[in-house]
């Protein structure tokens, strides 16, 4: 355990000023299951799978408020935590985060959304420019942390409302009334799963309500960097136009089991609690019931899938209300895709160069974070250049082989976690056994269902 540092705990601030790490965790969610992957099984199979949904995001709100203990008693990432145990886990984390998220695929999904409303734009050349352009926006601003909170909260507050209005003008009453079954498995005319389903898409989606495989972990730098808790002892990473960046030591200290402290602990855990609990399940939940709503009111039956099913749905869309609108739908989704791609890119290289830090350093040796992030922040983009111009198109198989790879590494985090919290931190701070219950629930879950598709011949 890290040892005790003389430092107190700092005091709480505002629940307002709290608000902020679980909008870029929920940018991320929005152009993957909540945009395409619900809305596409609703479409086929009906409301009534909906529930995958409800479970899926309320396993994923305690998994990640468990990664925000750790970091907010010791001011240290989980990864670090993980690295004290040896070198095993740390080249896991490197691998099943490069191989899931390595293809450019949300950039290319949007770019191909803007050629279809400018038809006269290259797809190729787009793809570029928008890969390009999230490079350049995580390399500006002050810090790192504050360029990522502040596009996602202004994507977030301009495209959530419009989604919201536009399902409640469109969708009808049987719609709602399908949409309250489905959150109890009542589908229309079986529960919990129709006969056929791919089950590979199923897990998808699941592991999808919300950021989805390792990303979720990120938020374990975000909370540290916005200054909560010990992390308040922590500069985080510069924008790289913000001038050089110096080695720093990235392990943390837990504060002294004060009865102050102890009551400051308390209430830093009921701001991060409520925080996450209104952003990312709240907005996440809202946001997956009213697209898979919008998508059943719009594209029932829908014989499309990808972006096609996008395009279909704009089309009547556009037709049960203004032309305009439909297009007004496009932009909005190819805005949330762009962001999923810069929050995907940004906490995916976050993950996998402090773990090859790790790897190669000791947890108290300063190391240049900094600098290794950039680095592999351009040579995953220069990757992705090379691959667009090669004419590389990634197909339905591995968007729906990459999300069961998502499934499979979620799976491990949650029993990563918990040992984590209950070997490393003292007793006064652990989870409850409600919480302990909980992260084996979410085990048994994705376990379950990652077990069936690769048993079965339904994986995609």
């Amino acid at each position: 355990m890290p040892k005790l540092s003389k430092s107190n705990l700092p005091k709480p601030i505002k629940l307002r000023n709290t608000l902020g790490p679980s909008f870029i965790l929920l940018g991320l969610a929005l152009g993957s299951g909540e945009l395409i992957m619900w809305p596409y099984l609703t479409s086929q199979y009906g409301l009534g799978l909906i529930w995958g949904g409800l479970i899926g995001i309320t396993l994923q709100f305690f998994l990640n408020t468990e990664i925000m203990r750790y970091t907010l008693a010791v001011g240290e990432s989980v990864f670090v935590g993980w690295r004290r145990w040896g070198k095993t886990i740390p080249w896991w984390f490197v691998i099943s985060t490069t191989i899931p998220w390595a293809l450019p695929g949300f950039s290319s999904a949007a770019a191909s959304i803007v050629t279809h409303l400018i038809p006269a734009l290259p797809v190729k050349y787009v793809a570029i420019f928008l890969l390009i352009l999230t490079g350049i926006i995580i390399s500006s601003g002050k810090t790192l942390y504050k360029t990522m909170e502040t596009f996602q909260k202004s994507l977030i507050y301009l495209g959530v409302p419009f989604i919201f209005v536009l399902t409640l003008v469109i969708a009808s009453r049987s719609d709602w009334s399908a949409m309250f079954a489905g959150l109890v498995g009542v589908g229309e005319g079986w529960r919990w799963l129709p006969e056929g389903i791919a089950i590979g898409a199923f897990l998808g989606a699941f592991a999808y309500s919300g950021a989805g495989g390792n990303l979720g972990l990120a938020q374990s730098y975000y909370i540290k960097e916005k200054g909560f808790g010990m992390g308040i002892h922590h500069s985080g990473i510069k924008a790289l136009v913000a001038g050089k960046s110096s080695n720093e030591r990235i392990d943390g200290k837990l504060f002294s089991l004060t009865a102050t402290n102890l009551g400051r602990w308390r209430a830093w855990w009921k701001l991060v609690v409520t925080e996450h609990f209104i952003v990312f399940f709240g907005l996440g939940l809202i946001t997956i019931l009213f697209m898979a709503v919008l998508s059943s009111a719009t594209a029932r039956g829908a014989s499309t899938e990808g972006l096609s099913f996008l395009f279909f749905q704009a089309q009547n869309i556009g037709a049960m209300t203004y032309p305009v609108v439909g297009k007004m739908f496009l932009v909005m989704s190819g805005l949330f895709l762009f962001a999923t791609q810069l929050g995907v890119l940004e906490s995916a290289t976050r993950i996998t160069s402090e773990n090859i830090l790790l790897i190669r350093h000791k947890v108290t040796e300063p190391v240049a974070v900094g600098k290794i992030f950039y680095l592999i922040l351009w040579i995953e983009i220069l990757l992705g250049i090379v691959l667009i111009l090669m004419g590389f198109q990634e197909p339905r198989l591995l968007l729906t082989l990459g999300a069961i790879l998502n499934a499979a590494a979620m799976m491990v985090a949650f029993p990563l976690i918990l040992l984590l919290n209950r070997l490393r931190l003292p007793a006064s701070i652990r989870p409850h056994w409600g919480r302990q219950l909980m992260l084996l629930i979410g085990f048994s879950f994705f376990a379950y269902f990652v077990y069936i598709t690769f048993s079965s011949n339904m994986i995609f």
